[in-house]
């Protein structure tokens, strides 16, 4: 199917949720029905392998790669004059605190905060959040449909993705930083089906400020 692309108040959209969720086949779609550039996020982390084998050290080392991933990725956009285009990411750099609060201890988390502090100075705000929603239960279900995916053959256990969709769910609960739009993907697909995602799109062309929650239709 052909569409027209959408026109948008909103330069620079990133889609956000836990892993599962589908937000990186999501962005692509957007991107695409925006006529927008998608940029995603690099999951390649050499020390990915033994955090989830659960080496001492490796969630710090882990954290740290990400994070200066993100940032490496988050100066290209701002170099590459992000305004000239719409954007569509898979990422928000904020995001990196959720994951470092889950895994990091008291001292690690104390000289993680601090480059990060540093380092979030130089990232360009979003124009808008996608925060896309599901129970434990559903992404656990989508991930094991799935499969383990020669590109990421590292998936989080049923026990460690309670733990981050509840922070996810805690740091967006309390997000005020930039628009926010909630959807609650349960029972809908977003990543194939077509009429979901022209009603997301209205959504998101119709977002001013604040926070709103979208129940997609179903039939």
């Amino acid at each position: 199917m052909r569409y027209t692309p959408a026109v948008l108040d909103h330069r620079y959209i990133v889609i956000e949720g836990p892993p599962g969720v589908g937000k990186t086949a999501l962005a692509e779609r957007l991107a695409a029905r925006f006529d927008a550039s998608a940029v995603l996020e690099d999951a390649e982390n050499p020390f990915l392998q033994d955090f989830y084998a659960e080496r001492p050290g490796s969630a710090f080392q882990t954290q740290l790669f990400f994070l200066l991933s993100r940032h490496r990725q988050q100066l290209t956009l701002r170099q590459a004059d992000l305004f000239s285009q719409t954007v569509v990411s898979d990422c928000l750099f904020e995001r990196d605190r959720v994951y470092a609060y889950l895994h990091l201890d008291d001292n690690e988390l104390f000289i993680y905060q601090r480059l990060y502090d540093l380092l979030a100075q130089d990232v360009p705000s979003p124009d808008l959040v996608v925060y896309l929603q599901a129970p434990t239960e559903s992404l656990v279900k989508r991930q094991r449909e799935r499969g383990r995916d020669p590109e990421h053959p590292h998936r989080p256990s049923a026990d460690h993705l309670k733990k981050v969709n509840e922070a996810y769910q805690h740091f967006f609960f309390h997000h005020q930083a930039t628009p926010l739009l909630v959807v609650e993907t349960s029972q809908v697909d977003l990543v194939h089906g077509d009429t979901p995602l022209e009603d997301l799109v209205r959504q998101i062309r119709a977002m001013g400020g604040g926070t709103r929650y979208y129940v997609p239709r179903t039939t």
